[in-house]
């Protein structure tokens, strides 16, 4: 996962003060349940001796926020008064959290988004298509596709010497057709970057829109007969389609961190190791086991690559002021500074792994250690 939509909290030094509560409002007691949510929330900042007008400008957007359809939750990170990063979560936190120190508590956030699979979906027809897409960031887009022919589009049966000519012309029809929308399709693929395409509609349709994307996209591809548009089709069975392949896409995108990972020579595994390899710059993705329960710290100064395991090593980098934070903060804050990416797994992913941590490296040097496999 790249972590580029956290830049924002790093250009800003703290104290932050971070929010994660469960906003949804599709139920009659949403709001009031809402309120005390968020008053609970308010009252732990308080204890935490949060800055009030940070908190106000927090509760500015807790309660004028844009309700979404369904459960959702909301993410709000803000220091000096200003909300600086606010971000719609697709389900509710596991729990709700307030945060104040140093560094804005950022992994609850990381870890829910896991991997950001850019798509584009597709729902062919004889006449056109309608086109959705999503980039990695999570911006929607839409298309409707309306073709430049629109007669005939039936393959009449009529007899005689005209029947063939009729059924040429419905084809053609169909595939100029499908040919604008495959152009289209193509054209938000390329916007939002996708690296998978779901097509379903029409059988013909879909074939043929297929068939006359670029090369490059033909190969991201998934057909699929749900979504339909025929009597008894349920949307839900399209969005499910979707869903497992866009699934499959970042359990990929995972496996291949983990080959990475494996394959690497240098040491690469630890808290210790990681730490160092962030100094210098050296991560190119950093591998972390999801634990809201981890209770380790680690030592900064005023810079991302300033992180240490101890305070001393910060002094002797000319750190005047190191300060102790949560552990997963500082790798975060780290990662971002440094333009590398994360991999969030689920503790059976990688059982093994020392400290629940670990870094495929960019580079390596005379310095780096090499790994001990005896």
């Amino acid at each position: 996962m790249q972590l580029s939509f956290l830049r924002p909290i790093c250009a800003h030094s703290g104290p932050w003060t971070s929010v994660y509560l469960d906003a949804s409002r599709d139920t009659h007691d949403a709001h009031p349940a809402l309120e005390l949510r968020w008053r609970a929330l308010q009252e732990r900042l308080a204890e935490q001796r949060a800055d009030p007008r940070t908190v106000a400008a927090l509760d500015d957007v807790v309660r004028g926020h844009e309700p979404m359809p369904g459960d959702y939750g909301l993410a709000a990170f803000a220091t000096g008064g200003e909300v600086v990063l606010t971000e719609y979560l697709s389900a509710p936190p596991m729990k709700d959290l307030a945060a104040h120190g140093p560094l804005p508590h950022t992994m609850p956030l990381v870890a829910q988004r896991r991997e950001q699979v850019p798509w584009v979906r597709v729902l062919a027809s004889r006449t056109g298509a309608d086109v959705d897409g999503v980039s990695a960031g999570g911006v929607p887009r839409h298309a409707h596709v309306k073709g430049g022919n629109q007669y005939p589009l039936r393959r009449v049966q009529p007899g005689g010497w005209s029947q063939s000519h009729w059924q040429r012309n419905a084809l053609v029809s169909w595939r100029r057709n499908a040919g604008d929308a495959a152009a289209a399709t193509a054209d938000l693929a390329e916007r939002v970057g996708a690296e998978v395409i779901v097509v379903a509609g029409e059988t013909r349709a879909r074939q043929l829109l297929a068939a006359q994307l670029p090369e490059f996209w033909q190969d991201r591809v998934v057909q699929t007969d749900a979504g339909f548009p025929a009597p008894g089709a349920k949307q839900f069975a399209f969005d499910d389609v979707t869903v497992q392949a866009i699934a499959e896409v970042a359990a990929a995108h995972t496996d291949e961190a983990l080959d990475r990972f494996g394959m690497q020579q240098q040491v690469g595994e630890g808290l210790d190791a990681v730490v160092t390899a962030l100094q210098r710059g050296q991560v190119d993705t950093m591998l972390i086991v999801d634990d809201p329960s981890s209770t380790e710290r680690l030592w900064i100064g005023p810079e991302p690559t300033e992180i240490a395991t101890g305070p001393e090593e910060l002094v002797a980098m000319s750190v005047t002021q190191p300060q102790q934070v949560r552990a997963d903060a500082a790798l975060v804050r780290a990662l971002v500074g440094t333009d590398a990416a994360v991999t969030v797994l689920d503790p059976d992913e990688a059982p093994d792994l020392t400290d629940g941590v670990g870094a495929v490296l960019r580079y390596v040097d005379a310095s780096t250690p090499a790994r001990d496999d005896g």
